[in-house]
């Protein structure tokens, strides 16, 4: 199959997912930054979430982005993957990328919460900074597998196309039977079934599929998934939040349940129907500037956006005492943007300091690293980086905890490391020519400056 043009006019990339990206890492942040609850009292912090208000939950059904951060993943992997000629240094260089943000981040916070213990800060609000700034991990350890097996899910989508997706959505449904029937633990299978197949969606839009839908069909398939999810949501045994809720029996995201299928479904169809308006909207020069500005730093700004979070909350929380307006109520409406603001400066003090260990150059020279190392690398980061994300920072009852799941995320980076982890370019060649206009040839490969970085949408 001939490579179709990956990537509009405007830079040499696809605005349409890039705009995706931008909008998950936006919806993620907003979500994170409003929904809790807090108060502090006698050295206990007390926590609560303002979506788990009445009606509150139909918020979830579009701010719940996760479908789409993986869908835009396939996207923009299918892009850079389908021309390469080295498999081994694809997933290197992918998986290397991804790691070498979470360095600084384990540093700063493997110290930071003994030290403000030993400084008098009550050790319970500090456990649960330490657990905050932790918990997001699984997103990168789930998509750290998901890397793993795109070589595979790439060959299957050109000998079985639409197929594998209904094979996933199948094995998606089977578990959550077995969930329900036999032991919630199964259900943690299906963190790779339905995220597998929401990436599987951004191969049929790369590949140009889904891309040439009109907007009947397009809107049809907004409301056939929407519809799915209101169906499950009301004959199911499933939640109407998309996001986990305090005291909730069942949870559609931890572990996912198949309803975020039927989820990524209304939400694709809805992305599509608008993406004529969105790309006419990118090519403005300030939507430009903000895409690559922000594409060169998707990992930095879902890594530090809870630490941002944390300090915003320990200042005017636990030091201030402040406490959060009963949501919905006139006075949370007027705090709120305040909130925001301090949070979104300490998350721009963050990524001026650490954006660097995403945005840092290489030299084409890549070094030789064997197809095991890699494997090994995947598995032992994402172990590490799963216990990072159910443990925290700080572990009380097992102090080394941490650190272990640290150093398996280190050994990760190490077998796969390089001389600098890149995020502007991109190893792109093909084996009967240059994949599209402006590559230029050097031996067997043709190296490609991008404008920011690709296959990352938090």
């Amino acid at each position: 199959m001939q490579p179709t043009r990956a990537h509009s006019s405007s830079h040499g990339r696809d605005s349409f997912i890039d705009i995706i990206r931008a909008l998950c890492v936006l919806a993620v942040i907003s979500q994170h930054w409003l929904m809790p609850v807090l108060s502090y009292e006698h050295g206990h912090l007390s926590t609560g979430n303002a979506l788990a208000s009445p009606g509150w939950w139909i918020v979830t059904w579009l701010t719940q982005v996760m479908p789409m951060v993986f869908f835009a993943g396939g996207a923009a992997n299918f892009f850079s993957f389908r021309a390469v000629d080295s498999v081994r240094d694809w997933l290197r260089s992918r998986i290397a990328r991804l790691l070498a943000p979470v360095v600084p981040l384990a540093a700063v916070w493997l110290l930071l919460p003994h030290v403000l213990v030993s400084e008098g800060v009550p050790a319970q609000p500090v456990l649960i900074a330490s657990r905050i700034a932790g918990q997001l991990l699984w997103f990168l350890a789930v998509y750290l597998l998901v890397i793993a097996a795109t070589p595979v899910m790439f060959k299957l989508y050109h000998r079985h196309g639409w197929r594998v997706i209904g094979i996933l959505a199948v094995c998606s449904l089977t578990v959550d039977v077995l969930r329900f029937e036999v032991s919630p633990a199964i259900g943690y299978l299906n963190a790779l079934f339905v995220w597998l197949a929401a990436h599987q969606f951004g191969f049929h839009y790369a590949d140009g599929g889904l891309r040439k839908w009109a907007d009947w069909k397009s809107s049809g398939l907004a409301v056939a998934g929407f519809g799915l999810t209101a169906a499950a949501v009301l004959l199911g045994p499933y939640p109407a939040s998309m996001i986990g809720m305090p005291g909730a029996p069942v949870s559609n995201m931890s572990p996912p349940t198949a309803v975020m299928l039927s989820l990524t479904i209304g939400q694709l169809g809805l992305w599509l129907t608008l993406k004529p308006v969105m790309t006419r909207l990118a090519e403005r020069p300030f939507a430009v500037a903000v895409l690559r500005w922000c594409g060169a730093r998707f990992m930095t700004l879902y890594l530090w956006h809870m630490p941002a979070l944390v300090v915003t909350a320990g200042i005017s929380v636990v030091g201030l005492g402040f406490a959060s307006p009963t949501p919905g109520s006139p006075m949370w409406f007027a705090v709120a943007p305040v909130w925001v603001g301090v949070a979104g400066i300490f998350l721009g003090c963050f990524t001026g300091l650490f954006g660097r260990f995403e945005i840092r150059r290489r030299s084409d020279r890549t070094p030789r690293t064997s197809l095991h190392r890699v494997v090994l690398s995947a598995v032992l980061s994402s172990c590490g980086l799963l216990g990072l994300a159910a443990q925290g920072f700080m572990s009380p009852g097992n102090p080394l905890g941490p650190v272990l799941w640290v150093l398996m995320v280190l050994s990760g980076l190490l077998l796969v490391r390089e001389k600098s982890i890149p995020a502007t370019i991109d190893v792109r060649w093909s084996r009967t020519g240059p994949a599209h206009a402006g590559v230029r040839r050097d031996g067997a490969r043709a190296l490609t400056a991008k404008a920011g970085g690709e296959g990352l949408a938090p």
